[in-house]
C-alpha cells in the first residue's frame, strides 16, 4: 500500500529564496528540502568544510608526510564497491602525485570478504608494505590491525562506516567516530580520502615540498570523488553537493579521467550533460559490476588508465559484466518472488530470503528490489565459504538496519558471525544452519522497532507542476542540479488520461497522456508491462528524451493509480 504526500514548504524559507531572486518553482523545491540560505546552493570549492575540522585528518597528514620523506612503502587496502574503488583510485593518484611510493590491493569478495581481515594482511605482506592505508573500510578491523602490527606493519584507517563500541588500535579518520565534530557525517569513503589528501598537501606545503615544483591541484580528481559519492548513496548534504557538482563540471567539460570518459562512451551517454543520474544509474553500476561478478581490481585499473585508448576496452568489458549482472539479478528476483508466493507479506515486518545457488555478488541488489516492491526491511542470503551464508540487507525509513542487527547480535550472541553497515544497508554472515533462527530473531526485532505506519510506503511529491513549467527548459534546469540521497530529485503529482499505451523493450510501458489542461505528453513507466487504467493519478519526474536528433519532454511515471 502506498500513500502520496506533498512535501511541506516552510513559508519563511520560501520567501527568503524568492527575495533572493529564485523563481517560484525553484523557491518551492529548495525550501521543501530545507534550504534556508541561497549560499547553501553555491557549489564553489571555497565553501568546502576545512579539513582541520575532521578528527585526526591533520595528524594523518603529518604521518603520511613523514612516511613520504622516509621513503616508506604505502599499500592501500580498498573495498570492492564503487566507493571503495574510487577511494582506492583517488588514493593511488593523489598519494603518488604527492611523492609517495604507493600500491593497492582490493579483496575479492568471494575469497576474502570485506575489510582488513587477518587473511588480507597475509595477502598484503606479499607486497612488503611499511604502512597499510584502508579506504572505505577498517573501522571494525580489530583482528586485522592486530595481525598487521604483529608483522611490524603500521595501519592508518580511513572509513565512513558506523563504528562499534570499541575501535581498532590505529590512527583513524572517520567523521562518524566518537569525538569527531566534523559537521558533515555523510562523507563517502572517497570523500574521506579526499580530505586526507588535503591535510597531507597542507603539511607538505608548510615543509616547502613545492618550492621547486608545481603543487598538485586536488580538484583535478573531483570527478572520481563525485562518482564514488553518488554511487554509494550517501546523503548529499551541502558539503557533498559541492564535491559532486565540481566533479560533474569536470565531466561536462570533458576533463574527467580517461576511465570515466571511457565509461560514458561504453554506456552510450554524453559526458557533456553528465548528471547525478549518470553517476548513480549508469557509471556506478558498471563499475560495481566488477566487484559483484569478478574482481574490483579490474574496475580500479580502468579508472587508473593513462588514456581513453587504454580504458575503453576495459570499460566495454565492464559494460558486458553489468549486462550479465542484470540477467543474474532478473533470475534471482523471479525466484525470490516465487519464494514469497505462499508468504503473507502483509503480516510480516521483515523479509529474509536464502537460496543456496544465488549469486553472492548480487544479493544486495535483489534485497533492494524486494524491499522496494514490498516495503519491508529485506535481507537476502547466498552461500559463502564452508558452512557460512552471507547476506546483504536494505531497510525502510524508521528502521536503522545496522542497529537492528546489533540488537539481534546482543540478544543472540552465537547467531551473527560478523556484521556492519549503515542505517539503510548492511551486510552479515551466519552459519547456514542458523538461517531460520535468524529470520525469527530479526522479525522479532523489526516488530519491536517498527509500527504499521512505517510499513505503509509514503511517496513524497512536490505537488503539481504548473502547466507553464511543463517544458524542456524546466527539465534541463532540474537536471543540472545535484540531487540524490537526502536531497531528492523533484517528483510531481498530477491527474492524466491515458490516450495511448504500448509495450516497448518487452517490459516497459510507453504512454501518451493528456493533462487536465488538454496538453498531450509523452511518458514512460519502466519495468511495467501491465495495462494502465484510462484515468490515473500519477507521480512523475520530467526529463528530456532524445531520439534521432529530436528532443521532447517526457514524463517518467514513478507511481500511478486509477482515479
Amino acid at each position: 500500500m502506498s500513500q502520496i504526500k506533498a512535501r511541506a514548504v516552510p513559508a519563511a524559507l520560501e520567501q527568503n529564496l524568492l527575495a533572493a531572486g529564485f523563481s517560484e518553482l525553484q523557491a518551492r523545491l529548495y525550501a521543501a528540502r530545507g534550504i534556508a540560505n541561497p549560499q547553501e546552493l553555491e557549489h564553489e570549492l571555497k565553501h568546502l568544510l576545512p579539513f582541520q575540522l575532521l578528527k585526526n585528518a591533520p595528524e594523518m597528514g603529518l604521518r603520511l608526510a613523514d612516511a613520504i620523506e622516509q621513503g616508506k612503502r604505502l599499500l592501500i587496502v580498498g573495498d570492492y564497491d564503487a566507493d571503495g574503488a574510487t577511494a582506492t583510485t583517488l588514493g593511488m593518484k593523489g598519494l603518488a602525485a604527492l611523492g609517495a611510493k604507493v600500491d593497492f590491493i582490493v579483496p575479492n569478495r568471494f575469497e576474502y570478504g570485506y575489510g582488513l581481515t587477518p587473511e588480507i594482511v597475509e595477502l598484503a605482506r606479499e607486497k612488503s608494505p611499511d604502512i597499510i592505508i584502508t579506504v572505505d573500510n577498517g573501522i571494525a578491523s580489530h583482528a586485522g590491525v592486530e595481525t598487521a602490527k604483529s608483522y611490524g606493519i603500521e595501519v592508518l584507517i580511513t572509513d565512513h562506516h558506523l563504528p562499534a563500541d570499541t575501535l581498532p588500535d590505529a590512527l583513524i579518520v572517520n567523521p562518524n567516530q566518537g569525538g569527531c565534530t566534523f559537521p558533515s557525517k555523510s562523507l563517502a569513503g572517497v570523500g574521506v580520502m579526499f580530505y586526507v589528501l588535503m591535510a597531507l598537501r597542507a603539511v607538505l606545503r608548510d615543509r616547502g615540498a613545492f618550492a621547486n615544483q608545481p603543487e598538485p591541484n586536488l580538484a583535478q580528481w573531483l570527478d572520481i570523488v563525485a562518482l564514488g559519492t553518488v554511487a554509494d548513496v550517501v546523503k548529499l548534504d551541502a558539503n557533498n553537493r559541492i564535491l559532486v557538482e565540481q566533479g560533474l563540471k569536470r565531466m561536462r567539460a570533458g576533463r574527467a579521467c580517461p576511465g570515466i570518459m571511457a565509461l560514458f562512451t561504453a554506456a552510450g551517454r554524453f559526458y557533456g550533460r553528465a548528471s547525478c543520474f549518470d553517476l548513480g544509474f549508469t557509471l556506478g553500476p558498471r563499475l560495481n559490476a566488477a566487484g559483484r561478478l569478478d574482481d574490483m581490481s579490474f574496475g580500479i585499473n580502468t579508472l587508473l588508465a593513462s588514456s581513453e585508448e587504454v580504458a575503453l576496452p576495459q570499460a566495454k568489458e565492464l559494460d558486458q559484466l553489468n549486462r550479465s549482472r542484470r540477467e543474474i539479478e532478473q533470475g534471482m528476483r523471479e525466484e525470490a518472488e516465487r519464494a514469497l508466493i505462499n508468504v503473507d507479506v502483509a503480516d510480516r515486518y521483515s523479509l529474509s530470503l536464502y537460496q543456496a545457488d544465488w549469486h553472492q555478488g548480487v544479493v544486495g541488489i535483489v534485497a533492494s528490489r524486494v524491499k522496494d516492491q514490498f516495503h519491508r526491511p529485506t535481507i537476502v542470503f547466498a552461500d559463502g565459504s564452508g558452512d557460512e551464508i552471507k547476506g546483504s540487507g536494505r531497510s525502510i525509513p524508521g528502521l536503522h538496519l545496522r542497529d537492528a542487527l546489533d540488537l539481534v547480535s546482543k540478544r543472540h550472541p552465537h547467531l551473527i558471525k560478523k556484521f556492519g553497515g549503515h542505517a539503510m544497508a548492511a551486510g552479515l554472515t551466519l552459519l547456514r544452519a542458523d538461517f531460520a533462527e535468524f529470520e525469527t530473531a530479526f522479525e522479532s526485532v523489526c516488530r519491536e522497532l517498527l509500527d504499521e505506519a512505517h510499513l505503509t510506503r509514503t511517496i513524497e511529491t512536490d505537488g503539481e507542476l504548473p502547466s507553464y513549467a511543463m517544458q524542456i527548459a524546466t527539465a534541463e534546469m532540474l537536471d543540472k542540479q545535484v540531487w540524490g540521497q537526502g536531497f531528492p530529485a523533484p517528483m510531481f503529482q498530477g491527474q492524466f488520461r491515458v490516450v495511448e499505451q504500448r509495450i516497448v523493450g518487452e517490459k516497459h510501458s510507453k504512454l501518451k497522456l493528456s493533462s487536465s489542461e488538454g496538453i498531450l505528453l509523452e511518458a514512460m513507466k519502466f519495468n511495467h508491462a501491465e495495462p494502465i487504467p484510462r484515468d490515473i493519478n500519477a507521480v512523475y519526474k520530467i526529463s528530456v528524451n532524445e531520439f534521432r536528433g529530436e528532443r521532447i519532454l517526457q514524463l517518467q511515471l514513478e507511481y500511478c493509480e486509477a482515479i
